[in-house]
């Protein structure tokens, strides 16, 4: 059973990356509205690839919530009908959600498969929940965790559909991304918890590496905040019409300090990794952490410098996310395959 929740726990967590990513390329390629209503797409299970799917026709067979684009505008079917001759706005009424009305196949597709992932990324998240009552009285801890990210999953789908109706709500691009990280922790302690680890509890645990760990945590989440709070400025500023070559030189003082303190955080991660890799039982992935920290930092010094390329920018957001989850898999590893000193004490 443990081995059967752990392979749940991996792949969760891989699939939960994977939407992470594909949310990424959709901020990267503005195709957030590719499908305006949720959870179908221009009402319809799969999405149109034409504007001819989404025009008026005499003789077609329209079916009830299918979408069509009309006078710059959103038009709903009432019912399902089929076409007369001629066009008749008693079978339509208006999309009122957001007034956005382009079709674009591509952003459309690009939106659809992150949505795509989004829903098969359920499937071991549910899986995990429900094999895992069966281990409640072996480890309480795990069916308790496994149903708080089924709920935390159900609400990131919910946060979701509230970002498309409100045609990307400052902010709430910002909190969908943060409940994606929590999730990302959950499924990363479950990971290390169901893990079967062979290595014996000869080190005395430091706290020192615990503090070192956890500040380094708190400081990676910090940056990732800072870098969503620039990512909307740089939405208002697209907004205005300004160009990409533009960007930097008008971002506010937040993109000075976001820049600089990328340098507080390499200082405490680097300290961090070289204790776990020296005190712990842990050898590899410290060694991976330093190299997922670089990249993203490297990542960043492109954006900065080459105008913010699109290309980019998925890959600073996503070496950030699996550079906390390395670091905070560290610190759970630490912490199991380390004795404390009340365990390794003993009385004279």
């Amino acid at each position: 059973m443990r081995k059967t929740l752990h392979r749940l726990s991996v792949t969760s967590l891989i699939l939960i990356l994977l939407v992470m990513l594909a949310g990424s390329v959709v901020r990267m390629t503005g195709s957030g509205m590719g499908c305006p209503d949720w959870p179908k797409c221009f009402g319809y299970m799969i999405p149109p690839t034409h504007i001819d799917n989404l025009t008026w026709s005499s003789g077609r067979d329209f079916e009830k919530g299918n979408i069509i684009v009309y006078n710059e505008g959103l038009l709903v079917a009432k019912s399902d009908f089929k076409a007369g001759s001629e066009f008749d706005l008693s079978n339509w009424e208006p999309y009122t959600k957001h007034d956005y009305a382009i079709f674009n196949p591509i952003h459309t597709w690009i939106e659809f498969i992150n949505r795509l992932i989004g829903v098969l990324s359920g499937l071991p998240v549910l899986a995990l929940f429900g094999f895992s009552l069966f281990y409640f009285k072996r480890d309480p801890l795990v069916p308790l965790l496994a149903f708080l990210g089924l709920i935390l999953l159900g609400f990131e789908a919910w946060l979701g559909k509230l970002v498309v109706d409100g045609n990307l709500i400052p902010h709430s691009i910002t909190y969908h991304l943060f409940g994606a990280i929590a999730l990302v922790a959950i499924y990363v302690f479950l990971t290390a918890r169901l893990a079967v680890f062979t290595e014996v509890k000869t080190n005395q645990r430091d706290r020192r590496i615990i503090i070192v760990g956890s500040v380094a945590l708190l400081l990676m989440l910090f940056q990732i905040w800072m870098g969503t709070q620039l990512r909307e400025e740089v939405d208002g500023l697209n907004a205005l019409g300004i160009s990409r070559t533009g960007w930097i030189e008008n971002l506010s003082l937040l993109f000075e300090f976001h820049r600089s303190f990328s340098i507080v955080v390499l200082a405490i991660v680097t300290l961090y990794a070289l204790a776990v890799y020296r005190k712990g039982n842990l050898k590899k992935w410290p060694v991976v952490l330093m190299i997922l920290v670089a990249v993203e930092i490297l990542a960043g010094v492109i954006m900065a410098y080459a105008h913010v390329p699109a290309a980019v920018q998925p890959v600073h957001l996503m070496f950030a996310v699996l550079s906390f989850a390395t670091a905070w898999y560290c610190l759970l590893f630490y912490l199991k395959t380390t004795a404390s000193l009340k365990a390794t004490s003993h009385p004279r």
